[in-house]
């Protein structure tokens, strides 16, 4: 019989001797692609300066003619101290308003006085940060001569995904206008019938217009986060994967198909990150690492294989619009773009030698950052919440 490989990997040996090798390495890594920022983009950072504490506060002035407006410095046309001083506040009544305009007489007197009210804005930050260790032997015989490269890159990326989900936390609890599809008044309440339809956006979008939401959302751009674009005419919504299935099937009030996917229209104009297609006022944007309450809903419906649970109860996935200029992000020490991280990197030698490591065997690195959020206008955060279908 002549020489035999045979299976040396698998337990038999070659009939020639022992195999050094018995697999072929890539050098080449396996690298994950970065997480998109989906959110980062969307905000500005507020620089905090130096021996002035970790909070930050700004002033929001109310207008004149606003429910918000609520003072005890009103005096009607009639010279009468009424309860508060922004005249018809925030009313849409034809009699109401026409009670209340501010009519002088041919003498004026002592009438029509109005008062103003302002709110403090208050945000802080944290620091943040991990580290990690390394041997000398580690970089030194490690099949991967490019290691060192490969964690370090792995470390910023998980930094910036930290930083990403912290916003996405920090954007989901700030919401001023909460709407729930169905007949759900809360988390707990959601199950399968509570999916998201055409009115429930729609009547999103009427909220949204009252509070005087601005149709563009300005966004940074560019590998430097150094310049930004705007996209007009409608409001950015993002979801995550798991309601693509409903989106698409959504029928409009005429029961036509409400999902206008992107390649029709996206030769006309500036599109986003992960955009997919647009309903009625708003430009769908899917977010892979879009959060949701697992098992935060009722109790899933004996037989129901249908929809996301977790533990025998209903996931509730949130529909997310963030309005233009709606929050800040807190950073310090930062370009006023984007948060800015520290990376502290020490190689195995004389520079980490010490009573703990007297031979220099061990390295380490290390990275930390400033975060911080201030909601200025929670009025244009809009989110529903709903159950997903598999």
């Amino acid at each position: 019989m002549g020489m035999q490989y045979n299976d040396p990997a698998g337990g038999t040996p070659s009939s020639v001797g022992n195999q050094f090798n018995t697999f072929h390495y890539i050098k080449q890594a396996l690298i994950e692609a970065r997480k998109e920022q989906y959110f980062s983009q969307l905000a500005d950072t507020t620089s905090m300066p130096k021996n002035m504490g970790k909070k930050i506060k700004r002033y929001h002035y109310i207008p004149l003619l606003d429910d918000a407006n609520i003072n005890d410095q009103g005096i009607d046309a009639a010279g009468v101290t009424i309860a508060n001083g922004n005249l018809y506040g925030s009313s849409k009544d034809v009699g109401t308003i026409t009670d209340k305009l501010p009519v002088l007489s041919e003498t004026g007197g002592r009438v029509n006085r109005v008062g103003f009210k302002r709110k403090e804005l208050e945000g802080s930050f944290e620091k943040f940060g991990f580290f990690d260790e390394y041997t000398q032997e580690s970089l030194d015989f490690d099949t991967d001569a490019e290691l060192l490269q490969h964690i370090n890159r792995e470390m910023l990326n998980g930094a910036n995904e930290i930083t990403e989900d912290a916003l996405q936390i920090d954007l989901l609890n700030s919401a001023g206008v909460i709407r729930y599809a169905g007949g759900a008044t809360q988390n707990s309440e959601i199950d399968g019938t509570d999916l998201v339809e055409f009115g429930d956006l729609m009547r999103l979008s009427i909220d949204l217009d009252n509070n005087r939401t601005p149709k563009h959302t300005k966004m940074i751009t560019g590998t430097r986060m150094v310049d930004t674009a705007t996209i007009q005419g409608a409001r950015v919504l993002y979801c995550g994967s798991e309601l693509i299935p409903t989106l698409k099937g959504m029928k409009d009030l005429h029961g036509n198909p409400a999902f206008i996917s992107i390649e029709k229209y996206a030769a006309g104009g500036q599109t986003l990150t992960g955009e997919i297609g647009t309903i009625d006022q708003f430009r769908i944007v899917i977010v892979p690492e879009m959060l949701k309450w697992a098992g935060a809903g009722a109790d899933i419906a004996v037989g129901d294989a249908s929809h996301y649970e977790t533990g025998g109860k209903y996931d509730v996935f949130p529909m997310l619009v963030i309005g233009s200029e709606s929050f800040t992000t807190i950073g310090f020490q930062t370009d006023g773009k984007s948060v800015k991280f520290k990376i502290y990197h020490k190689k195995p030698g004389e520079q980490t030698a010490d009573r703990n490591d007297p031979y220099g065997e061990t390295g380490f690195m290390s990275i930390k950052w400033y975060y911080g959020f201030m909601v200025l206008r929670p009025e244009r955060i809009g989110l529903i919440k709903t159950a997903a279908k598999i």
